[in-house]
């Protein structure tokens, strides 16, 4: 196909990037919340949109199904990032990644180096490399949902997670104990896309670079 495939996903990251391709001249033709379609038209007969699970969209982009996508960093840290250039950081979907616990429980005693505790978690590269930085053993049990549930029936000691208000974890009794790391959604490309198709490429990358609010 000569025209240009962008992955993205539902939810904020697919609103939160509506004014880049509004600036980039490209209008979806239908509002993924609202369709079952997967592949959405646009108003440019040489733009398509798919829609995939925000932890896909750098699959896609890699293999080439998708010439471009938008995926947080916490989605590219665990994938690895091969074979992807990441010429933008959008500043969009902004949240952090952080450890989270149960009210009441004794974290700092609990995560003294050498010490051992168990945390559930989907993001098990982010949550492995931040623990050896500090010195704890940590015994990883991979989550695909409902992360808070684990410490309250005693799966886990600790969730790792990402938090933007913080009201699901107010909700259920827990607290953000330490921030790991910030997160905000990035412009990934497939490399070899953009050197086959750079003239329908870069001028969505500029209108995206130039729109992107600091």
């Amino acid at each position: 196909m000569s025209g240009i495939t962008i992955a993205l996903s539902k939810g904020r990251i697919f609103e939160e990037t509506l004014p880049l391709l509004a600036a980039a001249g490209i209008t979806p033709t239908d509002d993924p919340e609202k369709s079952r379609k997967l592949i959405i038209g646009t108003n440019r007969p040489d733009v398509q949109l798919v829609i995939v699970r925000a932890s896909d969209t750098p699959t896609y982009v890699q293999y080439g199904a998708a010439d471009m996508g938008i995926a947080g960093r916490d989605v590219l840290i665990e994938h690895g990032g091969a074979g992807l250039y990441q010429p933008l950081d959008l500043n969009i979907a902004r949240c952090r990644v952080c450890v989270a616990v149960r009210k009441g429980f004794d974290y700092a005693r609990a995560s003294q180096p050498g010490s051992r505790i168990r945390v559930a978690t989907k993001y098990t590269k982010i949550a492995r490399e931040h623990f050896a930085s500090t010195g704890v053993h940590v015994d990883l049990i991979k989550l695909y949902g409902s992360m808070e549930l684990a410490p309250l029936v005693g799966l886990s000691d600790a969730i790792v997670d990402l938090v933007s208000t913080g009201n699901t974890l107010r909700a259920n009794n827990l607290e953000a104990v330490e921030d790991i790391t910030t997160i905000s959604s990035r412009l990934v490309v497939n490399q070899a896309a953009l050197k086959v198709k750079r003239a329908l490429l870069q001028p969505v990358i500029d209108a995206f670079a130039g729109a992107v609010t600091p």
